[in-house]
């Protein structure tokens, strides 16, 4: 079954253009001009993935991504010509699982998306129990890319999942701010270690539902974390 996606852009060109390409690439789309509209429709039409432009009126991008995420833990991408650090963090704090700078080819977004796609359970095998990872009451299906407590959907982006995974590879380890943004982004810098900071506190809160579950995750002052397994 082909993936769903919804594009949200107030560029009625940009939109066209890259919806046309996209079906020819054997996804299904939907398209929104403006901000409500694609709210309607990531509510009413469930996309497997959202393309979501920053910077439009009435309601940005951020915001829209905000209010997204209070029903909804579709991956979501943002295009942006924003590059700063401080655009980066404010787009993870919202949820945004991956950022694409203007301007990009229609074959870098085709691979953005398939990649996410990859990481939320759209193009994977089955299910089987192989998949299913158990510790305690918290139950991590890696076919699916979804964490449950006590049979709760955590609700997770796909950058919370990719943290939460190296957090359990890594059981009763320290693991430092450099390990992380290795695994999470292929190289580190100490820029990146605000940003992993924001990605891992964005993971906690939902792991908050419980006192035990959220004391999973211990802080190592100045190093990193730790991921308490017993």
């Amino acid at each position: 079954m082909a993936a769903t996606l919804l594009l949200i852009d107030d560029d009625a060109a940009v939109l066209e253009m890259n919806k046309k390409y996209l079906v020819s690439q054997d996804f299904k789309v939907y398209t929104a001009s403006n901000p409500l509209l694609g709210l309607n429709i990531a509510k009413t039409k469930h996309p497997d993935l959202i393309v979501l432009d920053v910077m439009m009126p009435g309601m940005d991008g951020y915001e829209l991504c905000d209010r997204i995420r209070q029903f909804s833990a579709v991956p979501i991408i943002f295009l942006t010509g924003k590059v700063s650090e401080d655009d980066k963090i404010k787009g993870l704090v919202t949820g945004a699982d991956d950022y694409i700078i203007k301007p990009f080819s229609l074959k870098e977004l085709k691979a953005r998306i398939d990649a996410q796609l990859r990481r939320a359970g759209m193009l994977t095998a089955p299910k089987t129990d192989q998949n299913t990872l158990v510790l305690g009451d918290l139950k991590i299906d890696m076919a699916l890319h979804k964490a449950f407590y006590m049979d709760k959907d955590l609700e997770l982006t796909n950058r919370d999942y990719d943290i939460l995974m190296y957090f359990c590879s890594h059981p009763n380890q320290t693991i430092t701010f450099e390990s992380l943004g290795k695994a999470l982004f292929g190289s580190y810098s100490e820029l990146d270690r605000r940003t992993i900071m924001v990605n891992v506190s964005r993971l906690r809160k939902k792991m908050n539902i419980d006192y035990a579950l959220y004391n999973m995750v211990e802080t190592i002052w100045s190093k990193g974390y730790k991921f308490i397994v017993k």
